[in-house]
C-alpha cells in the first residue's frame, strides 16, 4: 500500500461563510467519487485558501462529512503571488492505496480549471 496524493481546486465568488462551505463540500466529493475512497483511507488533508478568503475555515465543511471526524486536516494560506487566481481553495488529499500515482484523478472545478488545463482534459476524458 502507498500513500498517494490526490490534488483538487476550486473557487468561489464571494467572501461568504455558506459559499465556502457548499465550494469545498463540491470539491472534495467530486475527489471522493473520482478516486473512490472512503474517510478510514485517508492520512489527511491539507487544505490552502487564497488571502481573500476569510469568511470561515474551509476544513469546517470537512468535519461536518460523517465519518471524517477523526482525519487530520489542516488549513493554511496559499502563497500570495502576483496576478494569482482569486478566492481559490486548494485541497491535498493523502490517501493510502493500492493504485498507482498515475490512476489518481485531480479535481478542479470553477474557474479553477485554468490552474490545470492538462489535467482538466486528462480528468474529464478518463471519468
Amino acid at each position: 500500500m502507498w500513500v498517494r496524493g490526490i490534488r483538487g481546486a476550486t473557487t468561489v465568488e464571494h467572501n461568504e461563510e455558506q459559499e465556502i462551505l457548499a465550494a469545498t463540500s463540491e470539491l472534495l466529493n467530486a475527489i471522493i467519487s473520482a478516486n473512490d475512497f472512503n474517510p478510514d483511507d485517508l492520512c489527511s488533508v491539507f487544505i490552502t485558501v487564497t488571502e481573500d478568503i476569510t469568511a470561515t475555515f474551509p476544513a469546517r465543511a470537512i468535519r461536518q462529512l460523517s465519518g471524517w471526524d477523526l482525519v487530520p486536516l489542516m488549513c493554511s494560506l496559499e502563497i500570495p503571488v502576483e496576478n494569482s487566481l482569486p478566492k481559490c481553495i486548494r485541497l491535498m488529499v493523502l490517501v493510502n492505496t493500492d493504485k498507482g500515482q498515475a490512476e489518481m484523478h485531480h479535481i478542479y472545478l470553477k474557474a479553477a480549471q485554468a490552474l490545470r488545463p492538462d489535467i482538466v482534459k486528462l480528468t474529464n476524458s478518463s471519468l
